[in-house]
């Protein structure tokens, strides 16, 4: 009777364990869901500010803003809470590109540079632009801490049998610190 209540007990607490175990690692996989939703709201906001700016623009030079328009149309993506982090490069990519692209045309007409409008469009997306940078942060610093659960023992033994895998990080655009000033 001894053992009986002894074993029973003993898979009580592997029970309990799991299951405090499954939920942590649901708790760290959402604050990554909602880290990577965070950063796909920023984008989206950027392309609005982006797509504003290049509203302004088609005033300076026509073709030049009809052409952005539809490759951001085009290319644009929605980020999700599923999105991975090869999805968000991608969008960066098209906003950096777009951004280059503007800041040739505001070179050649500097009456749009002094346009108020481009100033407050501007400063928009520079500001988007740091909100994705605070996201990117705390994505990273969420996935941290679920692959260091994910990999640390006893947590490693369930992990995968849980359905939990290790998750990919950010990764810093290099060509983003060589971006021209846009004002």
């Amino acid at each position: 009777m001894e053992i009986l209540i002894i074993l029973i007990l003993v898979i009580a607490i592997i029970a309990f364990w799991v299951i405090s175990t499954q939920r942590k690692l649901v708790v760290l996989d959402e604050n990554i869901n909602n880290a990577m939703s965070q950063i796909g709201v920023q984008l989206s906001s950027r392309f609005d500010a982006l797509t504003a700016l290049l509203d302004i623009t088609k005033n300076y030079d026509e073709h030049e803003s009809t052409t952005l328009i539809e490759t951001i149309k085009s290319r644009r993506s929605v980020i999700t809470a599923k999105s991975n982090p090869d999805d968000v490069l991608k969008q960066e990519g098209v906003i950096s590109e777009a951004l280059g692209r503007i800041s040739m045309v505001a070179e050649q007409y500097p009456e749009l540079k002094a346009d108020k409008n481009y100033a407050k469009l501007m400063d928009a997306v520079d500001s988007y632009e740091k909100m994705v940078r605070t996201s990117r942060l705390i994505y990273n610093d969420s996935v941290t801490k679920l692959n260091r659960d994910i990999r640390m023992f006893p947590t490693s033994l369930i992990a995968g049998m849980l359905g939990f895998s290790q998750r990919e990080y950010l990764e810093t655009v290099e060509e983003k610190a060589d971006m021209p000033s846009m004002k």
